[in-house]
């Protein structure tokens, strides 16, 4: 009986990550064995302080400075990419799959921005690039596009993909914090970053809705073409209006996908959900992701969407399909021909034009506080044929002016971004209004 296959693997990128990936792998490794049939050869990981203190235990024979030493090793046959970034990440990257390597990857950004270079690296090299980890954390959402529900053609796929921004809408509205005190606490527990750019203005879950149309539907969303939002303009008054009216506050990820007019839209934003869905009642850091299939209907999965270990778990998981399709058990990857087939589906599809993305809208409006003003206002809604269907007004004493909060029944972005238009040659709106899509699956 022959020996067991050896499997090498490198990390490029040993911060928390990193550290749960070697820590896991390390524990588990006798089980993996057994249950993969082959040997485990943790070979290095590339840090960029040798010295640093780690809450792993690792040897120093196994840390170095330099990933050519990963990259260039013939024993390593599955890199683990956990440096973020897109620029030194994508040339390690690419060096990587031009050597043969299967690279696995939680960088999310780098598939967004440099997607279809990579991809054609694995079809001229023959390799892999598996990215469960770039969306959603411990959900395996990727795979269950890919494999678990590829019977399905998807209309609707809407999330939570922000842990961050949950956790803030969450303390906002179950505990009546500020945004500026719930990002504050966020930052204190470490679900935020000291810059929070990049979570709580919608731009990290951009990266991951644009992973997850072109995996439904094979093609990346265009920035200029995708609604980006954050929540920093969340208020009290929007948080009242949710709660009178059944509502959660979530930031959403909404890709929908009409087969009839064959086109798309991707939209990152926050939104007003009814309580009755399920990913109104997501808490906390949870993501959550709702897939509505034409075979299977509408399924959601749920769980912990960042955070090392639950990370961590999802680069494991791909650790283990490279394994598989390196040793011919399976080949559960996005192979040259189903990539190439992929693309032209997505060549076919076109981004939806503003008539055709049609929702119910929420507004917050400061306004002079004089007799008719009011009516000025609701006088754009009916010249441009937006029905509103709720009004609340708030008084504030002796400061000249009050705010009003509305919902409308489904309208086309085209028309509202008109209305917006023209409320913002008002004199009597004080403010920019706040904007707010109210989500329903049907629309």
């Amino acid at each position: 009986m022959s020996a067991p296959r050896t499997i090498g693997i490198g990390i490029l990128g040993f911060g928390t990550v990193g550290q749960g990936v070697w820590k896991h792998l390390s524990e588990k490794q006798a089980d993996l064995e057994t249950r993969l049939g082959v040997k485990l050869d943790l070979r290095k990981a590339c840090v960029r302080d040798l010295k640093k203190k780690r809450a792993v235990k690792i040897p120093a024979s196994k840390l170095t400075k330099n990933p050519n030493e990963i990259i260039d090793d013939p024993k390593v046959h599955v890199v683990c990419e956990l440096i973020g970034g897109t620029t030194k990440a994508r040339e390690l990257t690419l060096r990587a799959l031009r050597a043969g390597k299967v690279v696995v990857s939680a960088n999310k950004a780098l598939l967004c921005e440099h997607g279809p270079e990579i991809f054609a690296a694995v079809r001229q090299h023959g390799g892999q690039f598996l990215f469960e980890a770039s969306v959603a954390g411990g959900i395996p959402i990727i795979k269950a596009i890919r494999e678990g529900l590829v019977a399905n053609r998807f209309e609707l796929i809407v999330g939570i993909l922000n842990g961050t921004c949950n956790h803030i809408l969450t303390r906002m509205g179950e505990d009546g914090l500020s945004f500026a005190d719930a990002l504050k606490e966020a930052q204190e527990l470490g679900y935020a970053e000291a810059d929070p750019t990049l979570d709580v203005d919608g731009i990290d879950a951009w990266h991951k809705a644009s992973i997850l149309a072109w995996l439904a539907h094979g093609k990346w969303a265009p920035r200029n073409r995708t609604l980006v939002e954050g929540i920093r303009n969340i208020g009290p008054a929007d948080i009242d209006f949710a709660r009178r009216f059944g509502l959660a506050l979530k930031h959403l990820a909404v890709i929908r996908r009409d087969f009839k007019a064959n086109w798309m839209t991707v939209g990152v934003y926050p939104a007003l959900v009814p309580n009755r869905d399920i990913l109104a009642r997501v808490t906390g850091v949870n993501n959550g992701i709702t897939l509505r299939g034409d075979v299977v209907g509408a399924t959601t999965l749920t769980g912990r969407g960042a955070g090392g270990d639950a990370t961590a778990s999802a680069v494991i998981g791909d650790i283990v399909d490279a394994i598989a399709a390196l040793t011919g058990a399976t080949n559960s990857g996005l192979t040259g021909d189903s990539l190439a087939a992929r693309e032209s589906q997505g060549k076919k599809v076109r981004m939806a034009d503003l008539p055709e993305i049609v929702s119910p809208f929420y507004l917050r409006l400061s306004l002079l506080d004089k007799a008719g003003v009011s009516e000025g206002v609701y006088r754009i809604f009916s010249k441009h044929k937006v029905s509103i269907a709720r009004v609340i007004q708030y008084e504030h004493p002796n400061q000249g002016r009050g705010t009003v909060t509305l919902s409308t029944y489904p309208v086309d972005e085209q028309k509202m971004s008109k209305v917006l238009t023209e409320l913002g040659r008002l004199k009597t709106v004080l403010e920019e209004p706040v904007v707010l899509r109210i989500f329903s699956p049907e629309s």
